[in-house]
C-alpha cells in the first residue's frame, strides 16, 4: 500500500443516492483509525452530506471535503495521490468513470466502484491495467450487487468441493427490490451501446489471452425449471458471469476445468415470460434515440427507493456446485440488494483493501482475486449470509 498518504479512503460521489448511503455506512461502521474524506464537484452539496454524517458521528463535522470534477484531470490526480483507496459511485461509468481510473492507476492508488457495465470494465482494462501493474494499484470493479454475491459466492462454493478436479457451478438469483434513477440510466446506456461493448470485449480477449493449461467456460443454458432454486431459471446476460469466469481463470483453486452458468430465478412461469419480454422491450427502445431519451426521463439520477421500501427488499443467490463425485448447494443472502447491501459491499471492499492482509496483486483484478476470503469474512460479520444448504 502507498505510504505517506493523507487519507486511507476518499469517497467520490457522496452527493448521489448510493454515494450518500455509502458515506452513511462508513460513518456508522468504520474503525476509529480510518482517515477519510469526501470528494465531488459541488462543495455546498458535500457540506450537506457532511452535516448528515456529523449527526451519526460528531467527529465527522470537521472531515475534509475535496473539490474534484471528472472534467478536471488535475483535480482527480490530486484526489488519487492523497488517498490509499478511492471509492467512486459516479455513473454511468462509461460516460464518467475513465478519468478517475486513469488517475488511480497512475498514482498507484487502489480503486473500487459499483459498475455493472461490461464496456467500461473492458475499456479500462485495455487502457489502464498495464499502468496499474507497474504502479501496484489494484483496480477492482463491480464491488456491489454487481458482482460480489456471485464472485465470492462461487468462490465459497468451490471451497466446499474437491481440489484438482473439473468443477461446474450454476448460480440462481432471486431478489425483491426497486432500482434507483442512477441504476436505470446505467442500464439503458449499456443497452444502447451493445455493439461498442462487443467490439471492446473482443479487443480485450485478444489482449488478455486465456490460460494454456486450464479450461474455463461460461454455460449458455436455456430457460428451465430448477428444483434446487424452486423457480424458473432464465439465463442472465449480465456482467456477473464474466467476473466469475475471470476469477476462475486467475485462481488455480477452480480446477483444471471450470464451468459457470448464471440465471435469474422466477417463481411463476408467467412472471418469467413477462421478465424476458420486458427486458427485450427496453433493449429495443434503447436503440432508438428519441425512445431512449424518453426512457431516461422517466427516472432521474439521484432518485431512489425510500428507507421503508429498502427495508422490505432482499436477495438470495443459490449455487449448485458439482465435481469429483461431490455435490453441494450453497446460498448467499442479504437485505436490499441495490442500495443498502451495495453500500455495505462497496464500503467493506475499500476497508478490506486499506487494512487487511491480502494476496499480492496489482492491475485490474476481481474481488475474489484481490480480497477473497478476507472480504467474505467482513461481509459475514456485517450481516450478509454465506451458507451451505446441502452437501
Amino acid at each position: 500500500m502507498p505510504t505517506g498518504r493523507t487519507y486511507d479512503i476518499v469517497l467520490f460521489g457522496a452527493t448521489g443516492f448510493t454515494g450518500a448511503l455509502t458515506a452513511e455506512y462508513l460513518a456508522r461502521n468504520s474503525p476509529a483509525k480510518l482517515r477519510w474524506a469526501l470528494a465531488g464537484r459541488n462543495k455546498a452539496k458535500l457540506e450537506s452530506v457532511r452535516t448528515k454524517l456529523a449527526a451519526i458521528d460528531p467527529a465527522l463535522a470537521q472531515m475534509d471535503l475535496l473539490t474534484a470534477d471528472i472534467g478536471d484531470p488535475d483535480s482527480l490526480k490530486a484526489v488519487a495521490e492523497a488517498s490509499r483507496v478511492v471509492i467512486t459511485t459516479v455513473g454511468p461509468y462509461v460516460n464518467f468513470g475513465d478519468a478517475l481510473v486513469a488517475a488511480c492507476a497512475e498514482a498507484g492508488t487502489d480503486y473500487v466502484d459499483l459498475t455493472g457495465e461490461p464496456e467500461f470494465v473492458d475499456r479500462t482494462y485495455l487502457r489502464h491495467h498495464a499502468k496499474a501493474v507497474e504502479t501496484g494499484a489494484r483496480l477492482v470493479h463491480c464491488c456491489g450487487f454487481d458482482s460480489i454475491p456471485y464472485d465470492l459466492g462461487v468462490l465459497f462454493t468451490v471451497d466446499q468441493l474437491p481440489a484438482g478436479v473439473p468443477l461446474t457451478v450454476n448460480g440462481y438469483v432471486r431478489a425483491s427490490a426497486e432500482f434507483s434513477g442512477g441504476t436505470f440510466h446505467s442500464a439503458i446506456t449499456a443497452f444502447s451501446r451493445l455493439r461498442a461493448s462487443a467490439k471492446i470485449a473482443s479487443e480485450r480477449r485478444k489482449a488478455e489471452g486465456r490460460p494454456k493449461d486450464r479450461k474455463v467456460r461460461g454455460l449458455t443454458g436455456k430457460p428451465h425449471f430448477e428444483k434446487d432454486a424452486r423457480a424458473w431459471a432464465i439465463p442472465a446476460p449480465t456482467i456477473d458471469p464474466q467476473i466469475v469466469l475471470r476469477s476462475a481463470r486467475a485462481l488455480q483453486r477452480y480446477g483444471p476445468q471450470f464451468s459457470y452458468g448464471h440465471y435469474i430465478a422466477v417463481k411463476k412461469l408467467p412472471m418469467a415470460v413477462g421478465l424476458v419480454g420486458g427486458v427485450a422491450a427496453l433493449f429495443a427502445l434503447a436503440q432508438v434515440p428519441p425512445a431512449r431519451n424518453w426512457l431516461l426521463n422517466r427516472k432521474k439520477p439521484g432518485d431512489g427507493p425510500t428507507a421503508e421500501k429498502r427495508a422490505r427488499s432482499w436477495f438470495k443467490v443459490t449455487f449448485v456446485g458439482e465435481g469429483g463425485g461431490k455435490r453441494v448447494v450453497t446460498e448467499v443472502a442479504g437485505g436490499d440488494p441495490g442500495y443498502d447491501e451495495t453500500a455495505k459491499m462497496l464500503s467493506e471492499s475499500a476497508l478490506c483493501l486499506a487494512f487487511d492482509e491480502l494476496p499480492e496483486t496489482s492491475g485490474q483484478v476481481t474481488t475474489a482475486v484481490a480480497m477473497g476470503d478476507a472480504l467474505t469474512k467482513r461481509l459475514v460479520a456485517a450481516g450478509i449470509v454465506f451458507s451451505v444448504l446441502e452437501s
